[in-house]
């Protein structure tokens, strides 16, 4: 039996870069699951406290972003979907892990330094300690498997060091070493306006990227105005390597479409942008057009997706309290 255990922070105006590079791969992961198999996916709205954040701009971005969710294809039927902060779980269990996790350890964790930078001591305790709620995030489930990036690897290495510490300091088999899931197919989507940069929406440039509540009409203009090159498309894979912007739009095409890059190539080799750009234009609406449809309707009635988080949170609770209790038991939180 598969348990698979992912997070992402709520965050505003989700863009096609999200969508291909995870929410996507969410949906076919939901879709891959045999009978036994069970998936959760969460807001992680906990996580998001590691830096500023206004009250009332977080809870709206956690509605949007279930929205957003359900609208790509997760199926509360079929899925887990809740928020952090309705598990107290998670909480409670980071606490109890901080008391395994070592300095030493957080300090070394690449997105630590690379955030903090020489102001570590202004920063907050959450931004430290996030790798520990991390660790309970998945070690609460029981999850057998985590998605992650290569930027997050080590997360889950220090993960499955918590969790093997934890089992030896107080003699129990408790918490299951998750194994990280690395999709292969999951793309680098960049910036429409620049190849070398990622696809983001702190971009100050909106037609750096195609935003999932863009029209029709918008999308075609930001596709048929990406930057490109002079050259037609290459015969091969090989020639795109030195093209960044032909190389992404090339990219984008083959992840809307569920084919490989070589096979965007076999078909539009030779070919002029002026050709290939309203194919992906038409390509990228078919696609995206019917996710805005549904992600409009879902947002014109939030009390409901607030009632979907609720009855995926009380699930989660149920999955998650048996472990908690067990560590509570094996730490000597007796009641």
């Amino acid at each position: 039996m598969m348990r698979v255990v992912s997070g992402i922070q709520p965050t505003g105006n989700l863009h096609l870069g999200n969508y291909l590079g995870a929410i996507k791969q969410w949906v076919a992961m939901q879709d891959a699951m045999g009978a036994d198999d069970v998936c959760l996916f969460f807001l992680a709205d906990l996580h998001a406290l590691s830096q500023p954040v206004v009250a009332s701009e977080l809870a709206n971005a956690t509605v949007e972003m279930a929205a957003t969710l359900l609208a790509c294809g997760i199926d509360p039927e079929r899925s887990v979907l809740f928020n952090q902060a309705r598990v107290p779980a998670h909480s409670e269990l980071c606490w109890l892990l901080s008391g395994t996790a070592r300095m030493g350890w957080l300090n070394r964790m690449t997105q630590w330094k690379d955030k903090a930078g020489k102001k570590g001591e202004t920063q907050s305790v959450a931004l430290f300690s996030y790798p520990v709620l991390q660790a309970a995030d998945v070690l609460a489930y029981q999850a057998t498997h985590v998605p992650v990036g290569e930027d997050q690897k080590q997360h889950l290495e220090l993960a499955r060091d918590i969790a093997t510490k934890f089992n030896l300091d107080f003699g129990v088999d408790l918490f299951t070493l998750p194994e990280p899931f690395v999709s292969k197919a999951a793309p680098r989507i960049m910036s429409l306006r620049d190849g070398a940069a990622k696809m983001s929406k702190s971009d100050p440039s909106d037609a750096s990227r195609i935003n999932l509540i863009d029209s029709d009409d918008t999308i075609v203009t930001k596709v048929k105005k990406a930057k490109t090159d002079p050259e037609p498309l290459p015969s091969d894979v090989a020639g795109l390597d030195a093209r960044p912007e032909a190389k992404n739009l090339v990219t984008i095409y083959a992840a809307l479409a569920d084919v490989t890059p070589a096979e965007v190539i076999a078909q539009f080799g030779g070919q002029g942008f002026g050709h290939f750009k309203p194919a992906l234009a038409d390509l990228a609406v078919a696609n995206l057009g019917p996710i805005r449809d549904r992600l409009t309707r879902l947002l014109d009635d939030r009390g409901e997706v607030g009632r979907v988080l609720e009855r995926g949170a009380e699930k989660a609770r149920a999955l998650a309290a048996p472990t908690l209790r067990a560590a509570q038991d094996a730490i000597g939180l007796q009641v």
